[in-house]
């Protein structure tokens, strides 16, 4: 039998005499490496492309400019603005953000810092479990749990109480921004959580017990050291999360009433960039309507990858040093 010692002078000496074989073995696997990584951004870069050219017929009868702040979608009149729908896109995404990111927060504490480490992991797993449903399943429950209940008790209470605000005047239909903000908030909430509480693992110890020792409740110790070294992070997850809402398609389609109009009370019935791809794709026959469409899938993609790209970059620099970027 060959001993460890004798067989690695015998590799050290093969390597030594083909030094060839090494180094053309780690150049494919680096060049293997730099091939995928490539592909993604092809991947990305021909997406854009091919949107591009999609809306192109759309350029001859309407400017950028126009596209975006015109409110009229008249596929008869060849008419088509986008801000209606991503007025519904970014108001729903926003309350959903507003309803959620409390919860998220105060649930990744709890978790990290509260909790006993087997509590923790058993409110981990249900969390989880949430990003593994179908968004088709959360449509159906809003469909009919949420959006009968927001219609028969809460639209009517917060109108009675709260009337004299715009945000809760309207009759109460149920179906429209509310809706499709609550089950966006559901939604969203394990992608918020799931990275907070990630981000506040990378805390130092050492410092948490330093503002312990100093005299400080757990709570303060947590808002002095475990926030700002997270703070980053933690706006990371908000930015997926956000990320996740904006793109979020069949579940809003179905509660949020699909009504192309621009209202200021979350009880009217709006439409999102997501929901009219989807409707009327299959059923556009002009040119300029499909182009209109890819136009807006174009606003979109773009939207989100940069909304994705930022959280990434913040997530990953409160990983490498959150001092830095708290600081």
């Amino acid at each position: 039998m060959i001993d460890a010692p004798a067989s690695e002078a015998a590799a050290a000496q093969h390597h030594a005499s083909h030094p060839g074989t090494s180094n053309l073995g780690d150049r494919l696997f680096n060049s293997t490496l730099w091939i995928l990584g490539a592909m993604i951004l092809v991947v990305a870069g021909l997406i854009v492309l091919n949107l591009a050219v999609a809306a192109r017929p759309l350029a001859k009868d309407h400017s950028l400019w126009g596209f975006i702040t015109e409110t009229q979608w008249d596929p008869v009149e060849d008419r088509f603005g986008a801000l209606t729908f991503l007025y519904g896109t970014l108001v729903t995404s926003m309350v959903s953000l507003i309803l959620a990111v409390p919860v998220a927060i105060g649930l990744s504490l709890f978790i990290t810092q509260f909790a006993p480490p087997k509590l923790g992991r058993v409110l981990t797993m249900p969390v989880e479990l949430l990003a593994a449903i179908p968004s088709v399943v959360y449509g159906l429950w809003g469909l009919f749990i949420v959006v009968p209940w927001l219609r028969a008790s809460v639209e009517p209470w917060l109108g009675k109480h709260l009337g004299w605000i715009p945000l809760f005047q309207g009759p109460p239909i149920g179906l429209g921004y509310l809706a499709s903000s609550m089950i966006l908030a559901v939604m969203i909430l394990p992608t918020i959580v799931a990275v907070s509480v990630e981000v506040m693992k990378t805390t130092p110890e050492a410092t948490r017990e330093a503002a312990l020792a100093l005299g400080a409740t757990k709570w303060e110790a947590v808002m002095m050291t475990v926030i700002p070294y997270s703070r980053a992070g933690i706006v990371g997850a908000v930015l997926l999360g956000l990320g996740r809402a904006l793109g979020e398609t069949m579940a809003v389609t179905m509660v949020i009433g699909n009504s192309p109009q621009i209202s200021a009370s979350l009880f009217a019935a709006g439409y999102s960039l997501p929901a009219v791809i989807a409707n009327e794709f299959a059923e556009a026959t002009s040119s300029v309507h499909v182009a209109a469409l890819a136009g807006l899938g174009l606003i979109l993609f773009a939207t989100t990858f940069l909304l994705n790209a930022g959280a990434r970059v913040l997530v990953n620099a409160v990983q490498r040093g959150p001092r830095r970027v708290s600081g």
